[in-house]
């Protein structure tokens, strides 16, 4: 479960950065969906709000997903030793004894 929303997690981001570098702007790539395109069936208006729409749901779930990883990695269960070294247990040591 937690992989699962990771990935989900990562893709909203790439998206977010999708939408916000196609929207129109002075640099960037805004010129990519504007009014050239062949199969123009939406206005410069119209794909505006679709892509500020999109990326305000591209948000609201990144930060969804963003929430749900804290409070899955708060309550995930530790183990009580994080050393890597083993711990040894204590043996009694047998002292020589000279016959």
């Amino acid at each position: 479960m937690n992989s699962f929303i990771l990935v989900v997690h990562i893709l909203l981001a790439f998206g977010i950065t999708v939408l916000v570098l196609l929207q129109r702007s002075e640099g960037g790539l805004g010129g990519l969906g504007g009014n050239n395109s062949a199969a123009n069936f939406l206005t410069s208006r119209q794909t505006g709000n679709l892509l500020s729409k999109l990326t305000k749901y591209f948000f609201a779930g990144f930060v969804c997903t963003s929430l749900t990883l804290v409070i899955m990695a708060k309550n995930a269960t530790r183990p009580e030793n994080i050393s890597l070294v083993p711990v040894a247990t204590e043996t009694p040591v047998e002292t020589p004894t000279e016959s």
